[in-house]
């Protein structure tokens, strides 16, 4: 597959038509529906906007950086005037009133979006099974789950339905379904992109981040969309780098280290082999690699599930059908139509995590849970800010199992949440991580890799990404 930059320059040099390519791609969607990836598809839009796009070609306009690119978009990132549903019922008639303003930054670089994306409920799972329009499915294996939550913008782009796509990360779920999947996915340091527009679940651990076939292809689009935002005060004015002209620079003045406590029992085999795999190729290609500890790990799974319930569980409760969304009808008084609006609009595993955030935020409760958590996850980020002083990026595991079947952990919710080990200590310190392909189990199933970098430092997971791509795995796909 063609990097989206490499599409993006012979565009831009009139080697094809994007109305053709959009064609191509509304066809795939279409064919490939029994995947689910889509909750929208915006077919008359997408070519009316290729079809500008193509004439200002022809006139000699200058173009954007995306030109010539498709892209889809998660359907908890709103965009004016069309339904953003963020896969649940409560919200299965919202028409935003604006536009995200990664959706303004993409349209301005003439990025053509041809849908939303199928993710799990208000982005609440691992496996994009939680959504009210259905579970997505594994391109790979159509028995397997592709991973979540952003589950549907991982298939876009693996199915090649889309050269790009957008999702979000509140505790791996932009990593983990690329990992499922076989494609690079970033989750940006928290603060790097806006998340102005963004369904908000857990405010403090939601960023959003691009998927793309190649390292390229996230370098361009994260290029693009970062940035600061008055609109978001929790964006940061730091200068967002030329992340194109970083991948032409060589990692080998990086250090690299290995967290023990990442490679401990329940790793599946397969994953550990092709990670020693690519460490050893590191190491002869003339890398510094340390070996270290992170014991505050272990902590990782209970700390994130009781930050982000909380968080949810204030962030939810502006859905009680006095405002917009569902409304149960013929509620006798008040109480029972936010009981009954609550209880028919949301799905399980949202019901779930706002109970579960409703009782550690509770009086009795706030100090020996909440308060807690929150001083475990600033005693993690002291933890990786010691480690990226000793070295400049993290390998591990992104999953401890490649791709698990549909229905398999959907009755036992511990087993799903454990999917995440690997990614959340990310979220809650703040900084950046990448999903890198590095190759396939015996049964074909795609096993991915993480880097990860302190914050502000993707540059520097681009520049060891696209080393490691290039020089060490080759194309996955």
């Amino acid at each position: 597959m063609e990097s989206a930059r490499v599409r993006h320059q012979q565009y831009v040099r009139g080697q094809f038509r994007l109305t053709d390519v959009v064609e191509t791609y509304l066809a795939r969607i279409e064919t490939q529906k029994y995947l689910n990836a889509f909750i929208q598809v915006y077919a008359d839009e997408a070519r009316e906007r290729a079809r500008e796009l193509d004439e200002r070609r022809a006139k000699g306009e200058s173009l954007g950086a995306l030109a010539g690119l498709v892209i889809a978009v998660k359907d908890n990132i709103v965009i004016k005037d069309h339904l953003t549903t963020c896969a649940s019922h409560i919200l299965d008639h919202f028409v935003a009133p604006y536009h995200a303003t990664v959706v303004e930054k993409i349209l301005q670089a003439d990025g053509v979006i041809i849908g939303k994306t199928n993710l799990d409920e208000f982005a609440m799972g691992s496996s994009t099974e939680n959504s009210y329009f259905g579970a997505v499915r594994n391109p790979v294996d159509p028995e397997r789950v592709p991973g979540g939550s952003s589950g549907g913008s991982a298939v876009a782009v693996a199915a090649g339905m889309a050269d790009l796509a957008l999702g979000s990360d509140t505790g791996g779920s932009i990593r983990q379904p690329a990992a499922f999947c076989g494609v690079v996915g970033l989750k940006p340091t928290y603060g790097r992109v806006s998340r102005y527009g963004l369904v908000a679940y857990a405010s403090s651990l939601d960023q959003i981040g691009p998927f793309g076939h190649t390292v390229e292809d996230v370098a361009l689009l994260t290029r693009v969309i970062a940035g600061p935002d008055p609109r978001d005060s929790t964006t940061v004015p730091v200068e967002v780098p030329d992340y194109l002209k970083a991948l032409n620079q060589s990692p080998l003045d990086l250090t690299i280290g290995i967290p023990r406590e990442y490679y401990q029992e329940g790793l599946d085999p397969n994953i550990r082999e092709a990670i020693q795999s690519v460490v050893d190729r590191l190491r002869k290609a003339g890398f510094t690699i340390r070996e270290l500890h992170l014991p505050l790990t272990d902590y990782a799974i209970a700390a994130y599930y009781i930050v982000a319930t909380a968080e949810a569980s204030s962030n939810l409760a502006r859905y009680d059908g006095v405002r917009y969304g569902y409304r149960a009808p013929q509620a006798e008084d008040l109480q029972e139509m936010y009981f009954r609006t609550r209880s028919e609009g949301f799905g399980t595993e949202v019901k779930r995590r706002i109970m579960l955030g409703t009782y550690v935020l509770s009086a009795g409760y706030y100090e020996a849970y909440y308060k807690k958590a929150q001083q475990v996850r600033r005693m993690i980020k002291d933890e990786f800010d010691a480690a990226f002083r000793e070295v400049d990026v993290l390998i591990t595991p992104t999953t401890p199992t490649p791709a698990f079947r549909l229905g398999e952990k959907l009755d036992d919710p511990l087993q799903m949440y454990l999917s995440d080990i690997y990614t959340v200590t990310v979220n809650l310190a703040g900084i950046c991580a990448l999903n890198l392909p590095i190759g396939e189990t015996p049964e074909g199933l795609p096993i991915g890799m993480q880097l990860m970098g302190g914050m502000f430092r993707e540059s520097d997971l681009f520049r060891l990404g696209h080393f490691i791509e290039k020089q060490l795995v080759g194309p996955v796909h």
